[in-house]
């Protein structure tokens, strides 16, 4: 697997080997032993999976402390735009996001580790999104950003005003508003 790190440290892409010939193609899409010797020791305890359509917006998610968990999404039909952005108190890179195309066709993953909240905007007519997390999900510790946010700087690639978002999706707060249960000094090697 080829491992690209983003701007913000942590934060990495994943593209496996795809093995492709006339019947249709292989590939890993996780081996233990080359994630953590290539990214960072993770143990997964859950897997996810969500269907979306067209518009659909999901997020801007995570967990607190210490619930939180750290994931490995992939989208397995269709495609979107996936976000993650650094809420850790303290990061050089509080605030910033990074943003991916993952898609069925291009394979790739991206790793988002405790500390930063994730989303992501459905591109196609269907989305299949596949989530691995290190922590069992526990809904006394959701939390979530505002997509809305402007501060943000996420160029959302669906118009937010005609979005389709959760109800609980539309009340979550804008990050200036926000007191963040994560620190950069504290979690940096928590994780």
């Amino acid at each position: 697997m080829k491992v690209t790190r983003t701007d913000i440290d942590g934060v990495v892409v994943i593209e496996p080997r795809v093995f492709a010939d006339a019947r249709g193609y292989f590939f890993e899409s996780y081996c233990k032993r080359e994630f953590d010797r290539l990214v960072r020791p993770v143990d997964f305890v859950q897997d996810n999976e969500s269907s979306s359509v067209r518009g659909v917006v999901r997020g801007l998610h995570f967990q607190r402390p210490p619930f939180a968990q750290s994931k490995l999404v992939r989208c397995v039909r269709g495609r979107v735009i996936d976000v993650a952005v650094d809420i850790r108190k303290g990061s050089p890179t509080y605030g910033r996001h990074v943003a991916v195309e993952l898609s069925a066709d291009n394979c790739r993953q991206l790793f988002v580790p405790r500390g930063f909240a994730h989303g992501f905007a459905v591109l196609s007519d269907v989305a299949v999104f596949q989530y691995k997390c290190d922590n069992y999900y526990a809904p006394q510790a959701e939390g979530g950003l505002s997509v809305t946010d402007a501060s943000l700087g996420i160029d959302w690639p669906v118009s937010l005003s005609e979005a389709i978002l959760s109800e609980k999706d539309t009340c979550h707060a804008l990050l200036r508003d926000f007191d963040s249960p994560f620190d950069y000094y504290t979690d940096l090697y928590a994780q």
